[in-house]
């Protein structure tokens, strides 16, 4: 239900993809019909959901209400789109940007929920800070205004500097980026020198202090409410428990407890994929007394220990070794074992893997070069050959041994697209450089196999892999914030900007098909594919605008100066800049 539920709302995210404007469009019927049939299985899961809810709790329940009004709305906005498009009128679909709802609010999202409900406490406490800061901009703007204004001064693009009280906040705004650093004051310091004194001191107020106090209020906030809310989550597990051991006890002697009987049946309903011996595990450690029953603190524990992870190791023969046991335990094959096992062998393919780095940043075309690569994927192939006869294959390939699943990977990927590369230069026609590409990707990630060899490499990747799950939820909420400004963004940018190819002769196309575009920074810095033309490039642009370097320019152009783009922008790099500066800090 749960992979259901979630390929849905990934189908109703991605129709974006081929709605108007889109690169690929679709017709109209064909998006309407599968978002027809999203919004029947969201309704079919709301549905299953309230079968299994109590009826006072489920519509007392805000997320469902918000979906029922979402998918109402949403047939509303299809009907009244389906009959506009009969007439040939344009319309605009509204409801798109409610789309990420679904991700939202379906009980399958619930850790999503969760890190935006941290988010959105901590927000109304760090807003005094912010406040200060923007009077600290507004106030050096006015500043600014009065020393610069008066003396006519002009910017590198000729435009008046400082003279409008409005522009001067948004130039002193980007300047806390620094993204527009030092052009916003070069003119006031070509004037003169001490001038420079204004704009050193508003960035060291405005971009250091204030940030860094922001950080640290940001911080601390969100560590307190992340903590009420995990304290808040450990109470209500714990409420469940006990309702769950006052409906299963039975009296022993003198207290309630829980058989041993019912204990198992429990756990193999609530945790059918264990195996039997974690399961007796898991029992030895809640009846350490080894009664025939199990305790009421040991059985609210119990919920704890189904989360720890638990791997098995089993002493497995080799294949080769109830195969061949004669071969396998021969004296050759003992010293191949024992190489094989040796740190030196270890450290003897980690300098192969720099001798390739170095063979792989020389010329490709010399035939050295190109016949070392073979001699090189031999070595490797060589080695994981080696120790699949060394180890168990069924242990070499375990869940947990990431490393030799990337391995292996890597050096049989690079073998196929090696080969397919060489079969088609001998061709009498080879032009294949999409082939040629990925045996380029793939040589440079044979590369990442030394990470494995360094410990503390090692310890950072498998903190890095280990906190996956908890940057995956931040990514879902990232997701929606990009989702729903790159929807504003197509209703309201949409084909103010066209890209055209090096070789076109449409007179705008050196303008970005804006006449007023001519001769700008954004035009000859070629940022064309810069637009909001499909979803796909507002996603692009977008992310441009989290990294904020030349965001002033790009804004300039999607409103052509109007103020409007400038307050949607702004509010696009506040609000990223402070949900990925939030989610830093809880990582």
């Amino acid at each position: 239900m749960q992979i259901a539920t979630y390929f849905f709302i990934l189908v109703d995210l991605s129709l974006a993809l081929f709605e108007d404007p889109a690169a690929y469009p679709l017709p109209f019927l064909v998006t309407a019909l599968v978002e027809v049939m999203c919004l029947v299985a969201f309704f079919s899961r709301l549905v299953h959901f309230s079968r299994v809810t109590p009826r006072n709790l489920f519509w007392k329940d805000t997320k469902n209400i918000c979906v029922m009004v979402t998918i109402m709305l949403n047939l509303i906005d299809l009907i009244i789109c389906g009959a506009l498009s009969i007439a040939q009128i344009r319309t605009i679909r509204w409801t798109r940007v409610l789309r990420p709802i679904y991700l939202v609010n379906f009980a399958e999202s619930r850790q999503i929920r969760r890190a935006f409900r941290s988010i959105r406490n901590t927000l109304p406490e760090i807003l005094y800070v912010f406040l200060l800061f923007m009077f600290s901009v507004l106030a050096f703007s006015l500043m600014a205004m009065k020393l610069f204004g008066s003396r006519k001064l002009k910017t590198a693009e000729g435009e008046p500097y400082f003279e409008n009280y409005l522009e001067g906040v948004f130039n002193l705004y980007v300047l806390v980026t620094t993204a527009n650093s030092p052009d916003v004051m070069m003119p006031a310091y070509d004037y003169n020198r001490w001038y420079s004194i204004f704009f050193i001191a508003y960035i060291i107020l405005n971009t250091y202090i204030f940030m860094s106090v922001f950080l640290a209020v940001v911080y601390n906030n969100y560590r307190k409410h992340l903590k009420n809310e995990i304290r808040k989550l450990a109470y209500m597990k714990r409420r469940k428990m006990v309702e769950a051991f006052n409906a299963l006890k039975v009296k022993e002697g003198t207290e309630f407890v829980i058989s041993e009987a019912r204990w198992k049946h429990l756990v193999k309903l609530v945790a059918p994929d264990i195996s039997n011996s974690h399961r007796e595990l898991l029992l030895r450690v809640s009846n350490d007394a080894k009664t025939s029953y199990v305790g009421k603190e040991a059985f609210l524990r119990l919920a704890d220990l189904l989360n720890i992870k638990v791997i098995t190791m089993k002493a497995r023969m080799h294949p080769l070794e109830s195969w061949l046991p004669y071969l396998y335990k021969s004296a050759l094959s003992c010293f191949i074992h024992k190489v094989v096992r040796h740190k030196g062998f270890v450290y003897a393919f980690d300098v192969i893997i720099l001798v390739n780095a170095i063979f792989i940043a020389l010329d490709d075309k010399s035939p050295l070069i190109a016949n070392a690569e073979w001699v090189f994927l031999t070595l490797y192939i060589l080695e994981i050959l080696l120790k699949l006869y060394t180890y168990d294959p069924r242990t070499f390939f375990a869940k947990n041994q990431f490393w030799n699943w990337f391995d292996t990977f890597i050096i049989v990927a690079a073998l196929i697209a090696t080969s397919v590369n060489a079969g088609l230069k001998s061709a009498s026609q080879y032009n294949s450089q999409q082939v040629l590409d990925i045996v380029f990707i793939l040589r440079v990630l044979r590369l990442i196999r030394i990470i494995d060899s360094v410990q503390r490499f090692r310890v950072i990747v498998n903190t890095l892999i280990n906190i996956l799950p908890t940057m995956l939820t931040f990514c879902g909420l990232i997701l929606v914030i990009y989702y729903v400004f790159a929807v504003v963004g197509m209703e309201i940018f949409s084909g103010k900007i066209r890209f055209f190819p090096a070789n076109s002769t449409d007179p705008l196309a050196h303008s970005c098909g804006a006449a007023v575009l001519k001769d700008s920074v954004f035009a000859r810095s070629k940022y064309c594919r810069n637009n909001f033309n499909d979803i796909a490039s507002s996603f692009i642009v977008l992310v441009e605008l989290t990294v904020v370097n030349q965001w002033h320019d790009i804004l300039y152009v999607m409103g052509i100066t109007s103020l409007k783009p400038s307050v949607s922008f702004s509010t696009w790099i506040l609000t990223l800049n402070m949900l990925i500066l939030l989610i830093t800090q809880y990582l």
